[in-house]
C-alpha cells in the first residue's frame, strides 16, 4: 500500500518543480527557431505607396530592425512613443511590417503619433509575419549585414531592452 502512495506524490513533486521553473522564467524571452538563421525572404507593397515593395534581400549590408505592429495592437501603441524616440538616436535604422491591418488606419495612426519607422510593408494577410514565427505583436527583429536574425525581442521594446541588448549588440555587429 505505501508503494501506491509514492507514485501520486512523485507525480505531484515533479508538477510543482515543473510549474516553478516555468513560473521562473520571463516570457518575453521565448526562444526563436530563428536566431542565428537567415531572415525569411520576403516582398511585400510599401504602406504609403502600394505600388513599390520592399524585400528582406534589400537590406544586405545593413544592420536594422524590423518591427511587427498594427493599429489593433494596444502594446503596439504603448511601444510606438518609444520607437519614435530610438528612430531619432539614428543609433539602427527601424523597418516596420503593419499586418493584418487596414492601410488607412495605419496611416492615420502614423500621422497622429509620428513615424519612427525608415519604410513601412503592409502585410494584408499575414504570411510574412507567420514565416518570422509571430504570434502577436509587437514584435521586433535585430538583423545583421548577411540577414541573419541575431535578436527577437517578444512585446514592446522597452529602455532596458534597447540599452541593454539592442545597442550593444548593433555596435557589435557594425564592426
Amino acid at each position: 500500500m505505501n508503494k501506491l502512495l509514492l507514485i501520486p506524490l512523485a507525480v505531484f513533486i515533479g508538477l510543482v518543480v515543473f510549474l516553478f521553473v516555468g513560473l521562473s522564467r520571463d516570457p518575453h524571452e521565448v526562444p526563436s527557431q530563428l536566431i542565428n538563421k537567415p531572415a525569411p525572404s520576403f516582398q511585400l507593397p510599401q504602406l504609403d505607396d502600394p505600388a513599390k515593395t520592399f524585400s528582406a534581400d534589400s537590406m544586405r549590408g545593413k544592420v536594422w530592425l524590423l518591427n511587427f505592429w498594427g493599429t489593433w495592437c494596444i502594446a503596439c501603441r504603448d511601444e510606438h512613443p518609444r520607437l519614435v524616440e530610438y528612430a531619432r538616436s539614428a543609433a539602427i535604422p527601424i523597418y516596420g511590417v503593419d499586418y493584418k491591418d487596414d492601410r488607412d488606419a495605419a496611416m492615420k495612426w502614423l500621422n497622429e503619433l509620428g513615424n519612427p519607422y525608415t519604410l513601412i510593408a503592409f502585410d494584408v494577410d499575414g504570411r510574412t509575419s507567420i514565416d518570422y514565427g509571430v504570434y502577436g505583436a509587437p514584435e521586433t527583429f535585430l538583423i545583421d549585414k548577411n540577414g541573419v536574425i541575431r535578436f527577437k525581442q517578444i512585446g514592446p521594446i522597452t529602455d532596458e531592452v534597447w540599452n541593454n541588448k539592442i545597442l550593444p549588440l548593433t555596435r557589435q555587429l557594425n564592426q
